[in-house]
């Protein structure tokens, strides 16, 4: 399950601007995280550091000042998402009713993911300037393994679901996403409507065996054996 930039991290690159930075610095900043979500969203995480700076309206040096690295730029301009998806899954944890929780966990993220391009990306890339990230990631892996088992034990997720199901959904619901936002939205909510049926335990046809996926394998180029 994704997770999020942590909140109570220390102020660095990629998270909030540093304590005593000037009007015109914090401004700048401001302008490089807009412009890197607006050309995220639209074209995905690799459009160009450059790009980004003219879309702004600055130097790249300025650019670079803020952000050293392009990781630094991608976990900074996706945070807020990133913190959406944890908190989504800690109050489906929270919830009394596993399989509502389950549920609603995969609405938001799929939806997240169906409205924006760099979603996916942002979140499953390997930021080696953010290791706050990937702990939070990995906290988020076991807290869905974690809900996934309770709604099990309660009879409402069929006994031969794995949590790596959700990374297959994840690759599925990521190509469904289309030019426009309404198409992407619609293909995005068929397809989680029969993934969320095909969960129920209602029929006792067996599985194949669960593929061994994890969610960094959601960005990953795909193996060629040539």
């Amino acid at each position: 399950m994704p997770g999020e930039l942590s909140r109570n991290a220390p102020p660095s690159a990629s998270g909030p601007h540093a304590p005593g930075q000037r009007a015109d610095a914090r401004h700048n900043r401001a302008r490089l995280l807009q412009a890197a979500r607006e050309a995220y969203a639209l074209n995905g995480t690799d459009v160009s550091s450059s790009s980004i700076a003219r879309r702004a309206g600055v130097g790249a040096a300025t650019l670079y000042r803020h952000f050293p690295t392009r990781g630094s730029l991608i976990a900074a301009a996706f945070s807020e998402q990133l913190s959406h998806c944890v908190a989504a899954l800690d109050e489906a944890l929270q919830d009394d009713d596993p399989w509502r929780g389950l549920r609603n966990v995969l609405t938001k993220v799929c939806m997240m993911q169906a409205q924006d391009r760099g979603f996916s990306a942002a979140f499953l890339s390997q930021f080696p300037d953010a290791p706050d990230v990937h702990h939070e990631r990995a906290r988020a892996e076991a807290s869905l393994a974690q809900l996934v088992q309770r709604a099990k034990d309660t009879g409402q997720l069929r006994k031969d679901f794995d949590p790596s199901d959700v990374t297959l959904l994840l690759l599925a619901n990521n190509g469904v996403v289309r030019e426009t936002p309404a198409a992407s939205m619609t293909a995005s909510r068929r397809l989680l409507a029969y993934f969320l049926q095909s969960c129920q335990p209602t029929d006792n046809t067996p599985l194949p065996q669960p593929a061994p996926l994890r969610l960094d394998d959601l960005y990953k180029p795909p193996h060629r054996t040539t």
